[in-house]
């Protein structure tokens, strides 16, 4: 009998806070935060364009707050660490604000006591038992690197760091079990007076070796970590590359180790079952896995705009399971009642929490309410 074992690979990314796609949905985030807090019942759907020198805003609301898009978008700027002119984008660039009332042909879909959904549109969650947060490995520690990375900047452990940067992670499965990290790649804008060496060195010793030893993992041999693949990299931000709302729906899932829906999340008030569906998608199979009612869960919903029941809901174990599926559908019912009232009101989503999704993923966050365990 064979002892060879099945080895496979999977790869993911994250970015930080800073990155161009990021700022735009952390502008977006900001303002749904900040009308949520005036109108739990506002309405939101608002799109950020970030380009060289420029802020544009996009989208619909319908709410009766009175907040300052422009005093948002800039403070969020500035927060991300853009403060020098140099960089080609910062606080002080041209804005413009295009945002305008809600259709009414779709106000008439999620207006009422019975909320429909705001879009048609299929949602994915999914939980396994890789990581603590019941996350793929591959995801958990990108965004964990992303995260450093700016942490690094931030407290002036890596003074030379500037906003923007990547991470990237290959692991090593056998058998379907995580069992190393087979390559590591980092990229992070940086000032003109730090060498290739220096990044090097400092991103290694103070950034992926202690996130990698906090998951119980070594790094990669010296060939199979890559710093900058271009050896430099000094302007960081939509000078070098424009940003966009909800152009990083990958990073902010599963890293592409689970499927994922239709649509993006940031901007968007809780009617929108993109954002709304996915985290209770998520919500139920964590708590799946947290049960060890399975080792690995991918639930689906879909949904239809104006009606407020999903047409699809299903339970994907890929043969994890130790209860039935009639079971895990019972399990599921009493856990949350998912049409679009009873997700906003059991995940209590009518409030300002969103900013805290807009970098580092939507998901494996103990503080939000899908990620809590019953």
């Amino acid at each position: 009998m064979s002892d060879s074992k099945n080895v496979t690979y999977f790869t993911s990314e994250s970015v930080c806070a800073g990155h161009p796609d990021k700022i735009c949905d952390g502008i977006s985030d900001a303002i749904v935060d900040a009308i949520l807090a005036q109108d739990p019942n506002a309405r939101t759907g608002v799109e950020t364009v970030a380009g060289a020198n420029q802020i544009c805003l996009f989208g619909e609301i319908n709410t009766t707050a009175k907040i300052d898009f422009e005093s948002i978008a800039r403070q969020k700027v500035a927060e991300l660490g853009y403060t020098n002119q140099a960089w080609g984008f910062g606080p002080e660039s041209s804005f413009s604000n295009d945002v305008h009332q809600q259709s009414p042909e779709i106000a008439l879909g999620v207006d009422g006591d019975d909320t429909g959904a705001g879009d048609q549109g299929m949602m994915f969650g999914f939980a396994c038992d890789e990581t603590p947060e019941l996350m793929p490995l591959p995801a958990a520690i990108a965004h964990s690197i992303a995260r450093h990375i700016d942490a690094a900047r931030e407290d002036g452990t890596l003074a030379w760091l500037r906003p923007d940067g990547k991470s990237q992670v290959t692991v090593r499965y056998e058998d379907g079990k995580p069992v190393g990290i087979e390559k590591v790649v980092a990229a992070v804008a940086h000032d003109e007076a730090t060498s290739a060496e220096e990044v090097r060195r400092g991103v290694i010793a103070s950034i992926l070796q202690p996130v990698l030893a906090s998951y119980g993992y070594e790094l990669p041999s010296d060939e199979n970590i890559v710093i900058n693949g271009t050896g430099l990299w000094h302007i960081p931000g939509p000078e070098s590359d424009a940003g966009l709302t909800g152009r990083k729906i990958v990073v902010d899932t599963y890293g592409g180790y689970a499927r994922v829906g239709g649509g993006a999340f940031s901007g968007k008030d809780p009617s929108k079952v993109d954002r709304s569906g996915a985290y209770a998608a998520r919500y139920i199979a964590k708590n799946i896995v947290a049960k060890g009612y399975a080792t690995k869960c991918e639930v689906g919903l879909a949904y239809v705009i104006g009606q407020s029941l999903p047409l699809m809901q299903t339970i994907e174990t890929f043969g994890t399971e130790t209860v039935s599926q009639t079971e895990l559908h019972a399990f599921k019912d009493q856990l949350i009642d998912t049409s679009v009232n009873g997700i906003i009101n059991k995940l209590d989503l009518r409030r300002p929490i969103y900013s805290a999704t807009s970098a580092y993923g939507h998901f494996g966050k103990a503080e939000l309410p899908w990620e809590q365990i019953v």
